[in-house]
């Protein structure tokens, strides 16, 4: 039998194809914000999740296709914390190809296939609430095909999935089977949020994460897509939030000045900012392939 090529033999064949089976196998959800996604921070680990063959779902809240904000489109934009560019040339135009491609044109809607908890004033709440549950229950065998779930960054995630509950429940969802979780920039706060309705603390507590830095955000027009709505800096910041999540076990890496920021503290996967996007998209593909559980931190 002639070996294939690069292959010392046979038996390294076969276990080369089993390896490149399950990487082909993957699948992950990658949710998007309807009031724009900054355009790095998707393509950059979609596009390592492309490399290895995965197959990627996306998802929005109520379905409808998401944006990339204009200026992560533009390389010649100057980011005010930094006073330079943070688009590369080759990014912006990476992300005007994606934003005019057809992959973002029928996302999953999440207000149709996560249930919502009813009001406790709602009539008949116990009923509703044990239906609640019985849905929760399918939505956990709706994931079982899916091996991670990525948040993607920008401003757009503070308006439609920082205190989404559906979104909170997928989250949790994918946590409670094992799945890898991950989230880039203000989607970091999706994680913080993410809690059991009985004790109300947050899946972060006691973990590593990083996310987008006090000293990254804005002073003045934080902007978002879909809306007249521009502020001065962002309505909270991200980096408090994150520090009290983690609580006195865990911890916030903000790791301002150095050039990357990405933590791995399994399953939990975060990337803090735009420069990071490639490399979270890399420890994602090592989690599930490599089994990488632990690394920045």
């Amino acid at each position: 039998m002639t070996k294939p090529l690069g292959a010392a033999s046979v038996g390294d064949a076969n276990d080369n194809r089993r390896r490149l089976e399950e990487y082909v196998s993957r699948k992950i959800l990658v949710i998007v914000s309807e009031h724009g996604y900054w355009a790095e921070e998707l393509i950059g680990p979609v596009s390592k999740f492309d490399e290895r063959g995965y197959e990627v779902i996306f998802a929005t809240p109520t379905g409808k296709r998401a944006h990339a904000l204009p200026p992560s489109l533009d390389a010649n934009y100057i980011d005010p914390p930094l006073g330079r560019s943070v688009t590369t040339e080759e990014n912006a135009r990476l992300g005007r190809e994606f934003e005019q491609s057809s992959r973002l044109d029928s996302p999953l809607d999440i207000e149709a296939w996560v249930p919502e908890r009813p009001y406790t004033s709602d009539e008949g709440y116990l009923h509703k609430l044990e239906q609640y549950h019985r849905d929760l229950d399918k939505l956990d065998a709706d994931i079982a095909g899916y091996d991670a779930v990525l948040i993607v960054g920008g401003s757009g995630p503070i308006v439609d999935l920082a205190n989404n509950e559906r979104v909170h429940a997928l989250i949790l969802a994918f946590e409670k089977a094992g799945k890898v979780v991950a989230a880039e920039c203000y989607g970091v706060a999706c994680l913080a949020f993410a809690r059991d309705w009985g004790d109300r603390r947050s899946i972060i507590r006691g973990k590593h994460v990083t996310g987008h830095c006090k000293e990254y955000d804005y002073k003045d027009g934080t902007g978002f897509l879909g809306t007249d709505f521009n502020m001065g800096p962002p309505p909270y910041p991200l980096e408090y939030i994150l520090r009290d999540a983690t609580g006195p076990r865990g911890a916030y890496h903000g790791n301002f000045g150095k050039p990357v920021s990405v933590i791995v503290d399994f399953p939990f996967v975060t990337g803090r900012s735009t420069p990071d996007s490639y490399l979270t998209g890399q420890k994602i593909v090592e989690v599930l392939e490599d089994g990488l559980t632990r690394y920045g931190w």
